[in-house]
């Protein structure tokens, strides 16, 4: 691994940190938060594995207790409380961002269709552990745990699209 691509995740797993904990608590347990949106440009920037890699990196932090989960929280706890299957979902977020992105050559359909898929996949995976935790009922967690975030997670999607094609210039990413 180069210096440039280990500058390059370093500071999309600092991009994480920055944003992530920035939520808006909500009744259901789970916070809005932009983890999804940086999670998402991380992908889109740096590709499948990168973006995955520092998705990664940024749960490791939280995990040994560095506050940049939802609302400055960190530790185990986090990823084995209601919130947890949403945190191991931003690394299949990220992977599926990232990876068909570059399938479709960075253009429009391409981001847009990762993103989605990758959002299903989060949701899938932090609402089933939610179900596990609480105890709710599948129609209510998906009451709680989805349909409040999709106007906002469509959002983040649009607002990934214009930021990272800019971005990836920049950063004079060509793959």
């Amino acid at each position: 691994m180069n210096t440039q691509k280990m500058t390059r995740i370093a500071l999309m797993t600092a991009v994480i940190c920055v944003l992530a904990p920035l939520s808006i608590p909500l009744s259901s347990l789970v916070p809005i938060s932009l983890a999804t949106f940086a999670v998402m440009l991380a992908g889109v920037i740096l590709g499948a594995g990168d973006g995955t890699a520092c998705t990664a990196l940024y749960l490791v932090l939280g995990a040994i207790g560095v506050p940049v989960f939802a609302g400055y929280s960190s530790g185990i706890g986090a990823l084995v409380g209601v919130t947890g299957g949403y945190l191991i979902g931003y690394l299949p977020l990220a992977f599926c961002s990232g990876w068909f992105a570059k399938k479709q050559g960075y253009q429009l359909k391409g981001m847009i269709s990762g993103m989605v898929i990758g959002t299903v996949v989060l949701y899938t995976i932090g609402t089933i552990w939610f179900i596990v935790v609480t105890k709710m009922p599948l129609m209510g967690a998906l009451g709680a745990c989805v349909l409040p975030f999709l106007p906002g997670d469509a959002l983040k999607i649009a607002a990934v699209c214009l930021i990272a094609p800019r971005l990836r210039t920049a950063l004079k990413l060509t793959d």
